[in-house]
């Protein structure tokens, strides 16, 4: 293999990894953005039953 032809490869393949860590992370953003909507309605929820009595 040709020193153009593994500078080639290493390139693409930090390439894919960066790619793929960008997609994890944008992955757990909506997670964590999820679960704080969910906690934000729990909590109103909690507040509307305890006006309630």
């Amino acid at each position: 293999m040709s020193k153009k032809m593994m500078i080639a490869a290493a390139t693409l393949f930090a390439m894919s990894s960066l790619i793929t860590s960008c997609g994890n992370t944008i992955e757990g953003m909506g997670e964590d953005t999820a679960n704080a909507i969910n906690a934000t309605q729990d909590a109103g929820q909690s507040i509307d039953r305890a006006a309630s009595y």
